[in-house]
């Protein structure tokens, strides 16, 4: 099997910035179409669990289109022969201070890139949910840090996509 090859990599390159693009953006039937359209398409998100494209069309139609706006880092998307992908990031919501992070699964269906797989987190709900808070919220938060300053896997490694929308 074939990883990173450059001409798969910059396809989903592609699909994943228009993906970002639409969802800051909120143009819901770009989203639409970069999800696979199914019963088995997942999304995780910071306070919801949807199952299904009709729970995520849903969930996008009724979602207010304000503070969507948000700043990427560490990016970086990895293909596996011809038709599978991963994108993994970590975000800032404009104006926030919280960590977030994504990973999405994309398969290549009937020829085009399509979203199977999405988890969104934030990093600040994630320690509250498990009791951390004060000085131990404060030692993960250090170690995000120590995380975030450190170096991502070189290019041939993944493909780094290091930018703010």
């Amino acid at each position: 099997m074939d990883f990173n090859r450059p001409e798969v990599l910059a396809e989903l390159t592609v699909a994943f910035a228009r993906y970002e693009d639409a969802l800051v953006n909120n143009r819901v039937e770009v989203l639409d179409e970069l999800f696979w359209d199914s019963a088995q398409t997942v999304r995780y998100g910071v306070n919801e669990n949807l199952y299904g494209i009709d729970a995520i069309r849903d969930f996008r139609n009724a979602r207010p289109a304000i503070g969507l706006a948000r700043t990427l880092q560490r990016t970086v998307l990895s293909t596996f022969g011809d038709d599978f992908g991963t994108a993994m990031t970590e975000f800032r919501r404009e104006g926030g201070d919280k960590l977030g992070r994504q990973s999405q699964t994309w398969c290549r269906i009937d020829g085009r890139w399509r979203d199977h797989i999405l988890h969104d987190l934030e990093i600040g709900d994630l320690l509250a949910s498990r009791g951390m808070s004060g000085a131990v919220a404060e030692k993960q938060a250090s170690q995000d840090a120590r995380e975030e300053a450190s170096e991502p896997p070189a290019l041939g490694q993944g493909g780094i996509v290091d930018r703010q929308v």
